[in-house]
C-alpha cells in the first residue's frame, strides 16, 4: 500500500482586484493568518514586491512553516494569483487553502478559481 507523509495544494486565481490597500504585504499577512488558525508553526516569513523593472509588477510571498510552506505569486496587470500549501504529517492543506480563499472570495467580487489540485508528497510504501 502507497502511503503520503505530506500534501500539497495548489490553487490558481484569475480576476484578481489587488488595488487599494490590497498588495503583497496584505496577502502576507492573509497567509499568516491563515496558518495560525490552522494549527501548523510559522518559523519565517517574507513578502517581494516587484516594481515590474526587472521583474513582472507583482509579488511573491511565503510563509516557511516548519513542516514546510505556503507561497503566494501575483501579476497585478494581469490579474493572476497562483498560491501553494504544502504541509506534511496531520496537517491539512486543505484547511489553509479554504481560510485563504474565504477571504479572497469575500474581498474580490470578480476571482475565479481556474485550478485546483492536490498532490500527495513524501510517498512511500508502507508495511
Amino acid at each position: 500500500m502507497t502511503k503520503s507523509h505530506g500534501k500539497q495544494v495548489c490553487v490558481d486565481y484569475s480576476h484578481c482586484d489587488f488595488s487599494g490597500d490590497r498588495n503583497g504585504v496584505w496577502m502576507l499577512d492573509l497567509m499568516r493568518y491563515a496558518v495560525k488558525f490552522s494549527n501548523v508553526r510559522e518559523v519565517h516569513s517574507h513578502v517581494e514586491e516587484f516594481d515590474g523593472s526587472k521583474s513582472p509588477n507583482g509579488f511573491a510571498a511565503v510563509v516557511l512553516l516548519d513542516e514546510s510552506h505556503v507561497s503566494a505569486h501575483c501579476y497585478y496587470d494581469k490579474g493572476i494569483l497562483a498560491i501553494d500549501a504544502f504541509t506534511c504529517g496531520d496537517s491539512d492543506p486543505n484547511t489553509i487553502i479554504d481560510i485563504i480563499n474565504k477571504r479572497l472570495v469575500s474581498e474580490m467580487e470578480n476571482i475565479k478559481i481556474v485550478s485546483k489540485d492536490q498532490i500527495l508528497r513524501f510517498r512511500h510504501q508502507s508495511d
